[in-house]
């Protein structure tokens, strides 16, 4: 199957126009999946495009062109593949990130379109206050949470960004892949290691990072107790680090990251966590009122606070959504404040504010 592969490395020009769409039309993805059209995400829902569907043939033309040989055998051996590349056009360029995958004799592909720059905070919507904070704490674990596609690796490059333009960083990143590249800065040095390509795995790229002096570290997502006890430890010994998990909300964070570990030892992974945690940051994205638009970010903030601290340390998480409502003055918000200001401000509708609420009657509170 190898052999199918290769050829010419030029990308398809049906391919670069559909690239060249999603860049200019604003889209997060382009998807090619077999039997059905080319479809772009925008704002949060699915467009398909004005071409044939796809077939068997049409997928693996298209994306062979994207690998390179030493992926395409990992993608053969892994049977998913995720990559990121630069491209240009005439008169665009941007950065994708790739996820291959089969799915019986078929191949798929789904392309996240990168800008090349990264962000700012006002683009994003995320409060600048908020990212200085984070950016200046001196150690501990940070861990930012949300659904795929709710902007959690925007937030760590924007507040990554800072300390690099900062100045004096010794700045280590491990992910899969290397999505923002950092711009060179002044008195800061940067290391971005990709998974499969610079290291065997998240906790390996932890570990050897570790060796590298570091003062922050990135980890683009905790998904298994190595990993998770890496970072714990990278926290604890006075690195900043900071992190992704793919929960709803903050509390969830923090039993997903005590249930990576087995029923014996969470109870000492609670108590380190209470000592190293600084703050969890949950993401969601909802759409404009008008569906036009930019889909706008919604927060729930938790600092961990002494009262906070504790309940991680005796396990009982459920209260920990009251210390979020009762901690304005510590910079925390729930979920339910965030959408209610948005709705304030016109920006989201009712319906969509009442859907991702946890109290909807409380919307004219």
């Amino acid at each position: 199957m190898e052999n199918q592969w290769h050829g010419a490395r030029t990308i398809p020009v049906r391919l670069q126009r559909w690239l060249q769409l999603a860049v200019e039309s604003q889209a997060s993805d382009l998807h090619l999946i077999v039997g059905n059209r080319p479809a772009l995400r925008l704002q949060g829902n699915l467009r398909e495009l004005e071409e044939a569907e796809l077939c068997s043939e049409d997928t693996r033309e298209l994306v062979a062109n994207l690998c390179e040989p030493d992926a395409i055998v990992r993608f053969e051996g892994q049977k998913s593949l995720d990559f990121s590349f630069d491209y240009s056009g005439h008169s665009w360029s941007s950065r994708f990130r790739v996820n291959l995958f089969h799915c019986g004799r078929d191949i798929g592909a789904c392309l996240r379109v990168i800008p090349h720059a990264i962000p700012t905070f006002e683009w994003a919507n995320f409060p600048t206050a908020l990212g200085q904070r984070l950016a200046l704490l001196r150690d501990g674990l940070v861990i930012l949470t949300g659904a795929t596609g709710s902007g959690k690796s925007t937030s760590l490059a924007m507040i990554v960004n800072l300390l690099n333009q900062q100045g004096g960083y010794r700045i280590i990143t491990v992910e899969e892949p290397v999505e923002y590249e950092f711009p060179k800065a002044s008195h800061s040095i940067v290391t971005q290691l990709e998974v499969g390509r610079d290291v065997h795995s998240f906790a390996d790229g932890l570990k050897y990072g570790l060796r590298q002096d570091p003062d922050v570290i990135l980890v683009g997502e905790i998904r298994d107790k190595e990993t998770a006890q890496m970072a714990l430890s990278a926290a604890e010994t006075g690195h900043l680090v900071f992190s992704t998990l793919h929960t709803r909300d903050a509390k969830g964070a923090i039993t997903r990251f005590a249930d990576l570990f087995p029923q014996e030892a969470q109870s000492d992974i609670r108590a380190q966590l209470a000592m190293s945690l600084r703050s969890v940051v949950s993401q969601r994205l909802l759409p404009d009122a008008s569906g036009e638009v930019q889909r706008h970010l919604t927060l729930e903030v938790l600092f961990n606070t002494f009262p906070i601290a504790s309940a991680i340390r005796m396990g009982k998480i459920e209260s920990i959504d009251n210390y979020i409502q009762t901690g304005r003055d510590d910079g925390m918000i729930g979920f339910d404040e965030s959408i209610r200001r948005l709705y304030r401000a016109q920006k989201i509708s009712r319906d969509t504010a009442e859907e991702n609420m946890r109290e909807p009657g409380s919307l004219n509170r």
